[in-house]
């Protein structure tokens, strides 16, 4: 079995179980996963560490004012 072969197995089961929106945000967290959350605990370099953090912060904080938008919840 070939990777695309592979992926495209795994990206077919996930879709009938998670649905369309499930897999979106499947991938989203696993991008956000590798991308920055892993630097942020792994890294050698502080720069890095850093840099990882504040985009986390970022991140974290938008998520937190789009949620209580939805909820209706004014930021304090």
């Amino acid at each position: 079995m070939t990777i695309a072969n592979a992926l495209h197995e795994i990206s077919t089961c996930t879709t009938g179980i998670l649905r369309p929106v499930g897999t979106a945000a499947l991938v989203l967290f696993l991008l956000l996963y590798a991308g920055v959350i892993l630097p942020t605990v792994w890294s050698r370099h502080p720069y890095r560490r850093a840099a990882a953090h504040r985009t986390l912060t970022t991140l974290l904080s938008h998520l937190d004012t789009l949620l209580r938008a939805l909820r209706g919840i004014r930021p304090r």
